[in-house]
Order: C-alpha cells, then sequence, then structure tokens
C-alpha cells in the first residue's frame, strides 16, 4: 500500500470507519435532527450544523489546494451560518455536502504519486488559512480536523 493510500485509509477511518480514537465523525452525527443541529446550549458556541458547513469548507478547499498542488484561496465562509430553524431536507443536504466533499478529497488523495506528498502548499505557514505547510500535513490535517469535531459534535449532541 502507497503512503497516499494509507492517508486515504486514515481520512475514510475519521470520517466514517473505524476511528482508533473513537467514533467516527459520521458516527457522531448519527440521529442528529434538524432542531438538534440548529440548536445553540450555551452563547458563543457553534451549533453542529455549523460545524458540519465548517468541515464542508476546509474539506473543499484542501481538496482544491492538493487537486492544484498550490495554494487556492477559500471559496466558502470559514463558519457558514446554519440556519437556526432548519428542516430536515436542508439538515440533509448539509451532511450530503461534507460527504461528497470528503469522498472527492479520498479520490484525490489516493491518485497522489507519493513523491508530491512533500509539496509545500503556500510560501509562508500561515495558521488561519492553513498554508505553509506540506501536503502530507494538510492531509493529516484534515483527519485531525474531522476528529477534532466528531468530539465537540459528541458532547454537544448531549445538551441539545
Amino acid at each position: 500500500m502507497s503512503e497516499p493510500e494509507r492517508i486515504a485509509d486514515q481520512l475514510r477511518r475519521a470520517f466514517n470507519g473505524d476511528a482508533w480514537s473513537g467514533p467516527s465523525l459520521q458516527q457522531t452525527l448519527v440521529d442528529i435532527t434538524a432542531a438538534q443541529a440548529a440548536a445553540y446550549p450555551w452563547p458563543g458556541v457553534h451549533t453542529i450544523g455549523e460545524l458540519v458547513r465548517h468541515l464542508t469548507t476546509w474539506t473543499v478547499t484542501v481538496a482544491q489546494r492538493v487537486e492544484a498542488r498550490q495554494h487556492t484561496a477559500m471559496t466558502r465562509d470559514d463558519w457558514p451560518s446554519f440556519p437556526v430553524v432548519a428542516d430536515e431536507a436542508a439538515w440533509l443536504r448539509t451532511r450530503q455536502e461534507l460527504h461528497e466533499a470528503h469522498e472527492q478529497l479520498v479520490a484525490i488523495t489516493e491518485a497522489l504519486p507519493a513523491a508530491e506528498l512533500d509539496t509545500v502548499i503556500g510560501d509562508a505557514r500561515q495558521r488561519d488559512d492553513g498554508s505553509g505547510v506540506s501536503i502530507y500535513v494538510l492531509l493529516h490535517g484534515v483527519i485531525q480536523h474531522y476528529l477534532y469535531h466528531a468530539g465537540q459534535i459528541a458532547l454537544l449532541r448531549k445538551f441539545v
């Protein structure tokens, strides 16, 4: 198995597989309703719906950057809003957009030549826009991002 294939496997595990750390991102979203996804349990805390839309933004952005092998501007808001009164169809679309972005990133990762994992995306390290790191670090960052927000969602679902 090549290194890009191993990374794709870890992306899958973190997203909807057997994540070593605990429930995958998709496992934390099981049975969450649109009303729960839109609920603000505490002031200043993102909703589950906002977290899912944020994950989509970054998954799409990383896929674009890896495919282009260069820094590209974000084409979506970092923290897109989620309707305060969401219907189940809107919630389903939000989850579907994340799933589609994830599948695109996995396909791009699997097609990536291993020699390009060290390619640095962006000129200098900019934490706020995720640039200045290698493709290897960028892809592992998505895995970490999935699991970080899965933990937040797991906590939020206890209070909504």
